[in-house]
């Protein structure tokens, strides 16, 4: 399985509450999973085809019911029925339509498209999509969008996955300067040394990703800053964890583990603000989506919020420390009106900009857009002065964030579990990385990922 961490991080938000399951929605129609593709002809010639969405908060859950109303009235030759499905059943019923032969027309789809090309999921959206519009998709999202020249997803968003968020308050007081975040660990370190006498019990300077799982997804920005590459040698023949950049990445959480500046047990989850919001942590990171939740649900915090880029490795020359995640729309290669769902998508993707603004503005400007149009548009909503971060989100992180790696989620795991075992003295590095090789190479030559290794 390809690591999916935006599926992660949703479906996370689901079992925590931020988002919430309503059950199979249809916004237009009465669409349900698992009806044919395509739906066929309809009555007059109309042509009914299938998109199905997962369940996100509320704003997007509106915007993605509007957009089709909206398609469905701009024209009388198609008719999309939208189906929402809740985010923590969305894997069980898309590979059961898909074993069936039944997967809907046109879906969202989170994570790389590697392995979907590979098994033949999905659609070719040059044959159905103008180039033109294939053509406006920036440099970061090329990686998530197309494999050999050869587009299968156009993007919605792309999202920086490791964010600094920091009180400004709280550095203030302990003499920190809250103009501007750490620019490296060192810096980090530092000021967590003079933030935590000032602490009131049961708060702490920071709250990081603390866990297997998560640091499986979030720190591989963090890999990469640290050792120049992420956790496979370029032919994917083995695994290239055992070196000083991978061991320092290590020891850097277990100071803050072992010097109490994170929390032994999470007070809230990597992907939500609500320990930030509280004011229990002086520093917070998560993704660029938390800033939703500080808008919505903590808005005496929004002046007293500082973000910027996560603090870089010592040595790091300018290389990124986060990954850029990202939510795409694909075409079901199986599709009987492949042409009719390129014409939606390419008219609510790839159209008018403005079609995409109540979107990105919805979502507190968290999130970039993957076409420059859109993203002038957005910055010239009126409301965007309100915000900042989004100049910070992307300008100053999201180009230079590297995207999600290909490689089997297992992979990121192994990793992912080295670091918390180290973090918490349960194993030295040495013996941490060395059991997470063993782990990977068992990977490496159960999935024969030399002959899936990329090529560029």
């Amino acid at each position: 399985m390809a690591i999916n961490t935006s599926r992660t991080r949703r479906a996370a938000l689901s079992a925590l509450g931020v988002i919430t399951a309503v059950g199979l929605l249809a916004g237009c129609g009465s669409g349900t999973p698992g009806e044919a593709a395509g739906g066929g002809g309809g009555s007059e010639g109309v042509t009914t085809i299938q998109f199905w969405h997962r369940t996100f908060t509320p704003v997007e859950n509106d915007w993605y019911k509007d957009i089709v109303k909206k398609f469905n009235a701009s024209q009388k030759e198609i008719k999309v029925v939208d189906t929402e499905v809740p985010a923590d059943a969305w894997d069980q019923k898309m590979k059961a339509a898909q074993a069936a032969g039944k997967a809907p027309d046109i879906y969202t789809h989170s994570g790389s498209i590697q392995d979907a090309v590979n098994a033949g999921q999905l659609y070719e959206l040059n044959k159905v999509v103008d180039q033109s519009k294939l053509d406006e998709i920036i440099d970061p999202a090329q990686p998530v969008s197309q494999i050999g020249g050869k587009y299968y997803a156009y993007p919605l968003l792309l999202e920086p996955q490791t964010v600094l968020f920091w009180n400004k308050a709280m550095l203030d007081k302990a003499g920190v300067d809250s103009t501007k975040g750490p620019e490296t660990w060192d810096d980090l370190l530092a000021a967590c040394a003079k933030i935590q006498p000032t602490l009131a019990k049961g708060t702490y300077c920071i709250s990081p990703a603390s866990d297997a799982a998560t640091f499986a997804w979030s720190t591989v920005g963090q890999q990469y800053n640290f050792a120049g590459h992420t956790a496979l040698t370029d032919d994917w023949t083995k695994p290239d964890i055992n070196n000083d950049g991978y061991k320092d990445l290590m020891s850097k959480y277990k100071t803050l583990w072992d010097k109490g500046y994170m929390p032994k047990q999470a007070l809230a989850a990597y992907v939500e603000g609500k320990d930030f919001g509280q004011q229990k942590v002086a520093f917070k990171v998560s993704g660029s989506w938390m800033m939703s939740e500080i808008g919505s649900d903590y808005k005496d915090m929004l002046s007293n919020t500082g973000v910027g880029a996560f603090p870089n490795a010592a040595n790091a020359d300018g290389r990124t420390a986060t990954t850029l995640g990202n939510f795409k729309w694909v075409i079901d290669a199986k599709s009987k009106n492949a042409e009719a769902a390129g014409k939606f998508l390419e008219w609510s993707l790839a159209g008018d900009p403005q079609n995409l603004v109540p979107f990105f503005v919805g979502t507190q400007f968290t999130k970039v857009p993957v076409r420059a149009s859109v993203q002038e548009a957005v910055a010239a909503d009126e409301k965007a002065a309100d915000a900042p971060w989004s100049k910070v989100v992307i300008d100053d992180i999201a180009p230079t964030a590297i995207p999600e790696p290909t490689y089997p989620w297992d992979v990121s795991l192994a990793v992912g579990t080295a670091m918390e075992t180290v973090m918490k003295g349960a194993a030295s590095p040495d013996k941490a990385i060395a059991t997470a090789e063993a782990a990977i190479q068992k990977v490496i030559d159960r999935d024969k990922l030399p002959e899936k290794a990329p090529k560029n």
